[in-house]
């Protein structure tokens, strides 16, 4: 296994691809996936492998221009990390939402091969009051 897929390096890394996605920075964001990386969103139904991710997260940052992610766990091992987190965005009806996650990201070469995410997206709590 190469040094880059150690426990230590892909903690480092997932914490650079969390900033990058609470920046909305597509480019940092994509530099740390591998080229033919699947994207799924187990909870949603949605897929995207490959050239199509790049699409697929624009998507996402253009329904959601304010999301945001705070960590609240994260377990790395060698060519594994499980992220556990909660999100925070605006909803289209202007309502404040709040909903917590887990992101698994099997890693080969410092590269992220996939990012299959499970949220209780569909019991998001209002944080309006």
């Amino acid at each position: 296994m190469a040094a880059r897929d150690s426990a230590a390096e892909l903690e480092r890394m997932i914490e650079r691809y969390n900033d990058a996605w609470n920046a909305q920075d597509l480019d940092a964001i994509l530099a740390l996936h591998a080229a033919d990386m699947v994207f799924e969103n187990h909870t949603a139904g949605e897929r995207a492998e490959g050239d199509e991710v790049r699409e697929h997260i624009a998507t996402i940052f253009a329904n959601w221009p304010d999301l945001s992610f705070a960590g609240r766990r994260l377990y790395a091992r060698d060519g594994l990390v499980v992220s556990e987190w909660t999100a925070t965005a605006t909803a289209p009806d202007g309502r404040r939402l709040t909903w917590d996650g887990v992101d698994l990201f099997p890693c080969e070469d410092g590269r992220i091969l996939r990012k299959d995410v499970y949220s209780a997206a569909h019991r998001a709590r209002t944080l309006d009051g």
